[in-house]
């Protein structure tokens, strides 16, 4: 454990859970997301950074111009060496119905490559054009688990749930209007699917999608080994 100004980093959190240590940036303030960069580069960690708005990110990048890694697309950031990816991409599809869920199919495939996978996007397959899906089924279905970000009614959890061997991780989103706006209609829909083998984390928890995922590996890894 490293303590600072009220920051207590867990340094020996991948050494319990096999998951390395990460933190939320959302409701921290800039000087406290500075003391995080520069307490985790003096010990010459690496740590995961979720929901780090840009401005926040361009500041901290002025102050640490080596050692911290922000990826836009999907608000996270990696402290110390950049996430670089090597197990194969058949490990993990990650689907995302729409463009509009893919930042948060992005977070979840940040996280795997920070912990050493590559996983395969594959995005804008809803169910409103069926087709899309189908035409990517045979490259999804290589995978030894899925991860599907949906937002709206999130119909394409049943339906990949229905078509598929692997395990289905859910992440609703927030991405809708009306009834399905924030994300509730999305997480109802993934809780009450009646297509067996799909899990469910939070409204727009890419993250923890990807740490479901990565765990489901590494225990198929070692069962098999």
């Amino acid at each position: 454990m490293q303590e600072s100004a009220n920051i207590r980093l867990d340094w020996e959190r991948e050494t319990r859970t096999g998951v390395g240590e990460a933190v939320l940036a959302q409701s921290k303030t800039l000087v406290q997301l500075v003391e995080i960069v520069r307490m985790t580069l003096e010990r010459d960690e690496r740590l995961f950074v979720t929901r780090l708005c840009a401005d926040k990110a361009a500041d901290i990048s002025i102050k640490f111009p080596t050692g911290f890694h922000y990826h836009p697309p999907s608000h996270t950031a990696v402290i110390g060496e950049p996430a670089l990816g090597s197990a194969p991409l058949e490990d993990v599809a990650i689907v995302a119905a729409g463009t509009s869920d893919v930042q948060v199919a992005m977070e979840a495939a940040q996280t795997l490559r920070f912990h050493g996978y590559e996983p395969k996007l594959i995005a804008d397959v809803g169910v409103a054009g069926l087709w899309r899906l189908m035409e990517r089924l045979d490259e999804i279905r290589q995978a030894r688990v899925i991860i599907a970000a949906a937002g709206m009614e999130g119909a394409l959890f049943s339906v990949l749930g229905g078509l598929v061997a692997a395990p289905v991780i859910a992440v609703p989103t927030s991405v809708g209007y009306g009834v399905s706006e924030g994300g509730k209609a999305a997480l109802s829909s993934a809780l009450a699917s009646c297509s067996p083998g799909i899990v469910t984390v939070n409204i727009d928890n890419g993250f923890g999608a990807a740490i479901a995922a990565l765990k489901i590996l590494r225990l198929s890894d070692a069962a098999s080994s």
